[in-house]
């Protein structure tokens, strides 16, 4: 590939994802990369019509062909003849939000994009569909011979950046997924991350799991038999980390500059501060995959789609994340090589 090329999906057709792409790319707001969008043209040609906004994308059946179009469509196989049902949880989005992640998990593995930025699914219609993955990144981890276990979910915007070390399990089973080998990776991850980004000139911090950090193993022991001893060996590495660090204070701190990124031990400890800050210009990272891949940070929002309130934020920000880590990533490549 001489150019950037990234893979855009519409995820569940049957909500924002379409008409987000149709907003934001219709409107003549092109990012620097070219974009392969993948979904049904039917979600499209909808709000395309509804939106009065004449087609602004290349039918293509590979995402090498018409390299002199900015912004084409491949239809996967089975989609051809896809039926909306606008604004309604349904199987067929799910199956269609689907097959549009196995068509793009192909291209990336085939090399032919940079990597993708994917629009909202619904997991629980996936799921019905067959599909049985929790979401994104499970589904890229195992498609691209990673392993759900070797990736971590980042999420950033414009003055605070988030990684989890656990995603999306019932809090009452953290505790025991939180080990000495998740904390270093995800640590590790991170690094890559802020470095790809430009943003490395501040340690990375790490919260505790318990209140206080666990004031010196009279709240829990987990800061001293497993958090710590993780943050010492990230340290060996030459990582710049500080931490274990209070939950309900490090990202104050963060937030003002003092740390380039933070790693929360689980799920709403590290997104309910950042989505207060960034609530509609958020964009989720998997970190770890051997491709670049951003994501909008929100809902397939079923209940607003069609009337054109939803937040471009988002997915504009997740494009523009995407294009500077492919830029990070193969600039820091080119560097070694």
């Amino acid at each position: 590939m001489t150019e950037q090329t990234l893979l855009l999906t519409l995820g569940d057709p049957n909500g924002l994802g379409p008409e987000l792409v149709c907003r934001l790319l219709g409107s003549g707001e092109l990012p620097s990369s070219r974009l392969v969008l993948i979904g049904p043209e039917t979600a499209l040609a909808h709000h395309a019509r509804r939106l009065g906004i004449a087609p602004f994308w290349t039918r293509v059946s590979d995402p090498g062909e018409c390299p002199d179009k900015p912004v084409v469509l491949v239809v996967p196989e089975g989609l051809e003849d896809f039926v909306m049902q606008p604004g309604q949880p349904h199987p067929e989005g799910g199956r269609a939000a689907g097959l549009t992640l196995e068509a793009a998990c192909g291209f990336l593995l085939a090399g032919k994009a940079h990597g993708v930025v994917t629009c909202p699914l619904n997991k629980a219609m996936l799921q019905d569909a067959g599909f049985d993955f929790p979401g994104h990144t499970e589904f890229f981890a195992e498609r691209l011979g990673v392993g759900r276990d070797n990736v971590c979910m980042h999420l950033g915007g414009p003055r605070l950046r988030v990684s989890l070390v656990t995603t999306h399990p019932r809090l009452a089973d953290v505790p025991a997924l939180i080990t000495r080998e998740r904390v270093l990776r995800c640590l590790r991850l991170t690094r890559e991350l802020v470095r790809a980004l430009g943003v490395d000139d501040a340690p990375i911090a790490v919260c505790g799991l318990n209140p206080h950090a666990g004031e010196s193993g009279k709240i829990g022991r987990e800061e001293i038999e497993i958090i710590g001893p993780a943050v010492d060996e990230a340290r060996a590495e030459g990582i710049d980390v500080a931490g274990p660090l209070p939950g309900d204070t490090v990202f104050h701190f963060a937030a003002q500059g003092r740390y380039s990124a933070v790693l929360a031990m689980y799920h709403d400890q590290g997104l309910a501060p950042l989505k207060l800050l960034h609530f509609y210009e958020a964009v989720n990272v998997t970190l770890g995959l051997p491709v670049v891949r951003t994501s909008v940070d929100h809902g397939t929002g079923y209940d607003i789609t069609g009337h054109d309130v939803a937040d471009l934020g988002s997915l504009r920000a997740a494009i523009d994340w995407a294009e500077r880590l492919v830029r990070g990533r193969f600039g820091a490549e080119k560097s070694r090589s």
